[in-house]
């Protein structure tokens, strides 16, 4: 049996139940990574040019860490999920960057371009499959059964369960997505970040145990993302960075959050464009604070927890004020 390595990382977060199904639906053993630690940063920082952003170390580390378990790293070559819209720089050259490093498992890297249309993307899962089976059946059902999978994580998205959690399928966690906190705080960022706890040092439990309902990109309706951010003067063509510019937008102009927080890793351009355009439209609107938040190998904890005490401490009073006056 074939063992597949996926390294938990970046895009693992949006489409590892996808994958996961399809591969072991034709035979193989797939091998995740486990979850950030010291050791796996420590590994990629080492690993990676200095100049690259945290994520991406941390994919480096995560790959490194299934050196010696797995037969073939899974890491495809993402350019595009949508039409007219492409992913960062870093998920195209991901595959070329992890081969580059000494002793790095061998690696699997199929094309997913959806600007060429779905006949190329067949073609690219129809390959995947041919180098576990000849049976054509076989690949479509297979492609069949991940595609179901993969709608019921997004559901499970929908209703509220945090991503880490949906991809295992933890379905005796909340899934109303409310809580009983005072504040709502909407929590934007990419899913790898915000995602991963060592990264974010658990800032989505400290927020709760703050008192805030946290609000999620994931709640937000692909139409209401898309329309949001078709207000913006120019087109944006990350795909990714459409998502937090569209959910950060609705609860700005719907009044649906008492506060929202940014997370973004130092060194991501993309990152740096979203955070100017969202502290310029909060300016602008002038009716909720909006704190950003950038992390990389360096953050260190008690900063983080100072930050977010304040933050909360701030929209409590503010909340409280308005309530008198109202």
């Amino acid at each position: 049996m074939l063992k597949i390595g996926i390294p938990r990382g970046l895009i693992y977060y949006d489409y590892h139940p996808l994958w996961k199904t399809f591969l072991e639906e034709l035979g193989a053993e797939v091998v995740v990574s486990p979850p950030t630690t010291k050791a796996i940063l420590r590994q990629g920082v080492k690993a990676a040019e200095s100049e690259f952003c945290l994520p991406v170390k941390l994919y480096y580390g995560h790959a490194l860490s299934l050196r010696g378990m797995v037969d073939k790293l899974f890491i495809p070559r993402v350019v595009s999920v949508e039409k007219r819209a492409y992913t960062c720089p870093k998920l195209l050259g991901l595959p070329d960057m992890i081969r580059a490093v000494d002793d790095a498992p061998p690696i699997w890297s199929p094309v997913i371009d959806f600007t060429k249309g779905k006949r190329q993307f067949y073609s690219s899962v129809y390959e995947v499959g041919k180098t576990l089976t000849n049976d054509s059946l076989s690949i479509f059902r297979a492609y069949l059964k991940a595609v179901n999978e993969y709608k019921r994580f997004q559901a499970r998205l929908k209703a509220g369960i945090p991503r880490h959690q949906a991809i295992e399928s933890q379905l005796s966690q909340r899934s109303d997505g409310k809580s009983e906190g005072p504040l709502r705080i909407g929590l934007v960022g990419h899913d790898y970040i915000i995602s991963d706890s060592y990264v974010t040092m658990n800032l989505s439990q400290r927020l709760e145990k703050l008192g805030a309902s946290l609000l999620t990109a994931d709640t937000v309706p692909r139409r209401i993302i898309n329309r949001e951010a078709s207000t913006l003067p120019k087109s944006l063509f990350w795909t990714y960075e459409k998502d937090i510019i569209g959910a950060a937008f609705h609860w700005l102009k719907k009044g649906l959050a008492d506060g929202i927080i940014y997370v973004l890793a130092f060194a991501c351009g993309p990152d740096s464009l979203i955070q100017t355009l969202l502290e310029y439209e909060a300016k602008k609107m002038g009716k909720m604070p909006l704190m950003s938040i950038v992390i990389d190998e360096h953050s260190g904890e008690a900063g983080l927890i100072t930050r977010i005490e304040a933050f909360v401490e701030m929209l409590m009073r503010a909340k409280k004020r308005s309530l008198v006056e109202a």
